[in-house]
């Protein structure tokens, strides 16, 4: 009996979540640092120290700390921060929209410009436009984002002064009242031009970051699966029976040739939301990255944890819903099962 594609991949996606949590759990407990010690403070006491590791459940084995965590995990308590005190679960709940706003708008750059820039260098291929824009891919990969940050920081910000800096909107703004957290969104519900206009360009420099860093790879793909089409022989067909080459590329070898670029984009979605977290503290971008890194400058294990089970979480979801989309798109995998 065959087991169904879908329930497949729920499977594996279980026992991938269930080993990220584990690895979670491995390194928290490895990373230096006495997560008690922190909480009391420096000057607690041994007695101090010791009541709040019993509290914390640190003096217990290690097999029930993580079944206590795992317990906690799937009632979506990610446990109290070290640091301020609160939940957990509630700070990242109020702080993830500015990362998914800031990674939605880097990624909508991305695959504009990856889809168009590699389209245009495969119909043109060989040219000197193609060598620009392969060799533009390679700078695109190869390049850090923290130092891309900086540079663009610098450039448009500091020598030019053409956009800002830091935060995600201008002093004399006040934040629109919040229907999805995302500022643009809710700015243009609450009808405030000048307020939409002013978080667009607070976005500009950290989304360009990771929209320059992310493209190379979409352009690479996108330009060898469009000259893969171009040599199919439905494509030599068109040609033939007159069409007009313009309305051969866009109508009909693009539509096919999107087809691998959809399994790159999850990968891309997903990588954005842990590259996020340099590009977010050279910015000044109030999201889950900056928090999670100041958590990881005051050893807050808990908020370290919950970041990256979220993301991880995240990230294998985002790339097995990729994977059903390309099987939907590609009716030979479906039929591979």
């Amino acid at each position: 009996m065959t087991m169904h594609p879908i329930l497949k991949r729920l499977i594996g996606l279980a026992v991938v979540v269930l080993g990220v949590t584990m690895v979670t759990f491995a390194i928290s407990r490895l990373i230096p640092g006495d997560p008690a010690q922190l909480l009391a403070g420096p000057r607690a006491s041994a007695d101090a120290v010791a009541r709040i590791r019993d509290s914390l459940g640190l003096d217990q084995p290690l097999i029930v700390q993580y079944g206590r965590y795992l317990a906690d995990l799937l009632h979506g308590d990610f446990g109290t921060s070290i640091v301020t005190g609160r939940s957990v679960a509630a700070d990242l709940l109020s702080v993830f929209p500015a990362t998914i706003e800031l990674v939605l708008v880097a990624l909508s750059m991305s695959v504009t410009a990856g889809i168009v820039l590699g389209t245009l260098a495969a119909v043109f291929r060989e040219s000197l436009f193609d060598y620009a824009v392969r060799l533009f891919a390679s700078l695109s990969i190869s390049v850090p984002s923290f130092w891309l940050a900086l540079v663009l920081l610098l450039l448009f910000y500091g020598q030019w002064g053409l956009l800002p800096g830091d935060g995600r909107i201008g002093v004399g703004f006040d934040p629109p009242p919040m229907v999805t957290g995302f500022h643009l969104i809710d700015a243009l519900i609450a009808g405030d031009g000048a307020l939409f206009i002013d978080v667009l360009r607070h976005l500009a420099l950290p989304a360009a970051t990771l929209a320059l860093v992310s493209v190379g790879g979409l352009i690479r793909v996108s330009r060898t699966s469009m000259i893969e089409v171009l040599h199919e022989d439905y494509i030599r067909t068109a040609v033939a029976g007159g069409l007009r080459w313009r309305q051969v590329v866009f109508n009909h070898a693009l539509r096919n040739a999107l087809v691998p670029v959809v399994t790159l984009l999850g990968m891309e979605a997903a990588g954005l939301l842990f590259g996020a977290v340099v590009v977010e503290s050279v910015f000044v971008w109030p999201g889950a990255g900056s928090y999670v890194l100041n958590a990881i400058f005051t050893l807050d294990f808990p908020v370290i944890m919950g970041f990256t089970v979220i993301v991880s979480v995240a990230y294998v979801v985002i790339n097995a819903l990729t994977d059903l989309a390309y099987r939907r798109l590609n009716p030979r995998m479906a039929e591979a099962g």
